[in-house]
């Protein structure tokens, strides 16, 4: 009898479709083949062909871990700002969205069947039906439809508004006098009024001295901060500041059938000032990081904050204002929020900064000069290395709706490089009609509460109020405070701070004695600023 033979090796289990494709396309799809919740970007592209049983995903727990979606003018960096949007409203979780063009609204609105739609439906192996999602519409000061964003200049800080004007660090340190002085005099500074008032009297032989122990505001100092100050007020940023002021954690609402909110806030009418619009949106991320507790690493975020036009942020910042931006993005994370940057190439965000956004969607770029082609080699080197891309060769041939990707897996590794054919959003691919926006807004619940602009009495009115008296008047007479009027937001101290006195006066007075008493009280809180120099009331 002859021997009986050796069993054959047993089949391999099917791998299903991705059984047959191409070694390369195998090896890049295992490495998105997440097991919990994940967003589909695409599929993934080889030579120019794309396999739908290949899909390149995120997952959902990795996107507080931040990102960057970067590309020359016109590759389609909206459009996947909008994918990533409705699929993360659709899974529950709240997006902030900065319209910089004004072609953003269409995310509340279902999107428009199309031939070239069911083509790359087909070509990524999506299923595709038209969908909008749950929005609000807002402005900044009202320069727009949407419903106002203001903020006191008082929370918006020292920092964040030094950036604004342009200072150099020593005017911005000198700013920071100012906003100390009035924090600690009970001189609330809503607009851009206040801060002109209280820079004018402590540069004025009344208050020249009241810094004096602490440094001084010189009045060379104090005469560009005014200046810039009043081109802010020329240009109509006033209207950005005042009350009443935007709660941000309004941005974290649900709708009533689960999905995220998305809010958008239109910038178009800004477009002339970058430089305040893109301040502005790092105010909200700042007062979202002042107000939100320590949540750890959640299964899904509470909020994605994507940031247009990023290297606004950068060009001209300070030292000071790099090291907040830098602190805030690696530890806004552990309150729940992700953050993606958009801007047109890697070296647009700060090395320290760029470490921390461990998601890439990389859109085409273009190597027309040596700039270019400069820009493009440090692209390359920011991702790892491909044994299957040549990147710099990819990178340039990419067309609209295609991106090089790579993620951090559930593990928190980076996923392989996959050069991804994006899928179509699902809402609208274009600006709502005017008409349809406003009746958005005038239905929102928001907008009563923010719509009119309210101007109490601040620093402006109590130093007229000073100025007004007579000179020999040595113990000022305590204001009467309006019958139904709200208290002082952050303490101010009805009782004193009134006598114009040297600062070491102000220190041993009966009153600010009160005041360190009742520290902790409405009548007397101290500010305390954040990394930002933001300041916000308790709530």
């Amino acid at each position: 009898m002859p021997p009986a033979e050796p069993p054959s090796p047993a089949e391999p289990p099917s791998a299903g479709p991705a059984a047959g494709l191409p070694p390369q396309v195998r090896e890049i799809a295992g490495g998105y083949a997440f097991t919990g919740p994940a967003l589909d970007l695409g599929a993934v592209l080889l030579d120019g062909t794309a396999y739908p049983d290949a899909p390149v995903r995120v997952p959902l727990g990795a996107l507080n871990r931040h990102g960057l979606v970067a590309g020359a003018t016109g590759t389609g960096k909206t459009k996947t700002l909008q994918l990533i949007a409705e699929q993360l409203s659709a899974q529950g979780v709240p997006v902030f969205l900065a319209d910089v063009k004004g072609d953003v609204s269409g995310v509340s609105a279902p999107g428009a069947p199309s031939g070239r739609t069911a083509a790359r439906a087909a070509e990524v192996g999506q299923d595709w039906a038209p969908q909008g999602c749950p929005s609000e519409f807002y402005a900044l000061g009202g320069q727009g439809e949407g419903i106002p964003i203001r903020a006191t200049v008082t929370s918006f800080g020292p920092l964040l508004l030094a950036k604004v004007l342009d200072l150099n660090e020593t005017q911005e340190s000198s700013l920071g006098l100012v906003f100390h002085y009035a924090d600690r005099n009970g001189l609330e500074l809503y607009d851009l009024k206040d801060l002109t008032a209280v820079i004018a009297f402590l540069a004025s032989p009344e208050g020249k001295d009241e810094l004096k122990g602490i440094g001084g505001l010189s009045a060379a100092t104090a005469g560009v901060i005014l200046r810039s100050l009043t081109v802010l007020e020329n240009e109509g940023a006033g209207a950005f500041f005042g009350e009443p002021e935007f709660d941000t954690t309004e941005l974290l609402r649900t709708a009533p059938d689960g999905r995220g909110v998305v809010s958008v806030l239109e910038l178009p009418a800004v477009q002339d000032r970058p430089r305040l619009f893109s301040t502005f949106l790092m105010w909200l991320l700042a007062d979202l990081y002042q107000e939100l507790p320590e949540v750890g690493d959640l299964d899904r975020p509470k909020l994605v904050f994507f940031l247009d036009e990023a290297h606004l942020l950068f060009k001209g910042a300070s030292k000071a204002f790099l090291e907040a931006i830098t602190r805030t993005v690696r530890l806004i994370r552990s309150k729940g929020v992700g953050i993606f940057l958009v801007t047109q190439t890697p070296k647009d965000v700060p090395a320290d900064v760029l470490a921390q956004l461990g998601n890439r969607v990389q859109h085409a770029l273009r190597a027309f000069t040596p700039d270019d082609a400069k820009a493009l080699k440090a692209t390359v080197s920011t991702f790892p290395r491909s044994s299957v891309y040549d990147l710099a060769e990819v990178l340039t041939t990419l067309g609209t709706g295609e991106a090089v990707v790579t993620v951090l897996s559930e593990k928190g590794a980076p996923t392989p490089v996959a050069a991804t054919r994006l899928r179509a959003p699902q809402s609208l691919m274009g600006p709502i009609e005017p008409a349809a926006l406003r009746a958005a807004v005038d239905a929102s619940a928001l907008t009563a509460r923010y719509r009119d602009a309210v101007d109490r009495d601040s620093a402006y009115e109590k130093l007229a109020a000073r100025a007004a008296r007579p000179a020999a008047a040595e113990v000022p007479e305590v204001p009467d405070v309006p019958k139904g009027e709200d208290e002082p937001r952050r303490g101010a101290d009805r009782d004193g701070k009134e006598d114009g006195g040297l600062l070491g006066s102000l220190l041993s007075s009966p009153a600010l004695k009160s005041f360190a008493r009742s520290a902790g009280t409405q009548l007397g809180r101290e500010i305390t600023r954040s990394l930002f120099g933001t300041s916000r009331r308790r709530r």
